[in-house]
């Protein structure tokens, strides 16, 4: 099973999700802050699952999945999350007056999903729009749609090649990552000062270049040499971020300029993990 956190956001809440058996699954600790307001929902929340089994909704319990979603830390952590479904018996229980928005609210995200696996091009076109609506010009969203693309072919490879889903993914990706920047993803995030948001969201031109170019490299690397599993494919990716990292070099010695920069891409940065890929 692999998971990616995205993020949808309800009245200026987010709301982290992922797809699972095909469908959304979403946090219900942040559902549960977006209608309580709680300072506590992890507390809210454990105090209403014991309130629901008392109560005879232990079918809601059981279709209740811990899936690995990524915490404000940028850390995977295992989190109680439900479908659209059970997240709609859950409501019920939760006294607030944005139940009634939440549910149509949350109809929508899923018919939204539904229409876009009979027809992937909408979700290429909500993306598209959505960086549009946040200011990205549209020469930095055909960058990012690319990079975007460029990704997924990776990923794709590794599946092809038994690499070991989204954690030894997560790894890989840092090695390409350090070889290309001298830095992780968690430590460039905090390079940029980011805390939930998409690291990439963030790049300048420059940056997005050498991401697609350290991870098209490493593509390239595994299918001619036909590196297998995760150790072979770790060195991949390692020589995949080097010819990055050697281009990046090569670059900021001839210009006198560091490509890397603390200043995200927009002059006000929003969070923009909703549009993660």
């Amino acid at each position: 099973m692999e998971e990616t956190t995205k993020i949808a956001v309800f009245k200026g809440k987010e709301i982290r999700k992922t797809i699972y058996k095909n469908e959304w699954w979403f946090s219900i600790v942040d559902i549960v802050e977006a209608l309580t307001g709680t300072d506590r929902p992890r507390k809210y929340w454990s105090d209403l699952k014991k309130k629901l089994l008392k109560e005879g909704y232990a079918e809601v319990s059981e279709k209740i999945g811990q899936l690995k979603l990524e915490a404000p830390d940028g850390k995977l952590r295992e989190t109680d999350c439900a479908n659209t479904e059970t997240i709609f018996r859950i409501i019920q229980t939760i006294p607030s007056p944005k139940a009634e928005p939440f549910k149509r609210w949350l109809a929508r995200v899923g018919y939204e999903r539904i229409r876009e696996i009979e027809d992937p091009e909408l979700a290429t076109k909500r993306t598209r729009a959505l960086y549009k609506a946040k200011g990205y010009s549209d020469a930095w969203i055909e960058k990012r749609m690319r990079g975007i693309e460029i990704r997924e072919t990776l990923t794709d490879e590794w599946k092809k090649r038994k690499v070991g889903g989204e954690t030894e993914y997560a790894i890989l990706t840092a090695e390409i990552s350090k070889a290309t920047f001298g830095m992780t993803p968690s430590q460039y995030k905090k390079f940029k000062n980011l805390k939930r948001e998409n690291l990439r969201d963030h790049m300048n031109d420059l940056e997005l270049i050498f991401s697609m170019l350290g991870e098209a490299s490493t593509t390239e690397i595994a299918k001619n040499k036909d590196a297998q599993r995760f150790v072979q494919n770790k060195k991949a990716a390692q020589e995949g971020g080097t010819v990055a990292g050697n281009a990046r070099k090569e670059l900021e010695k001839r210009s006198g300029q560091k490509v890397s920069i603390k200043q995200n891409y927009l002059t006000k940065p929003q969070s923009s993990r909703l549009l993660e890929k």
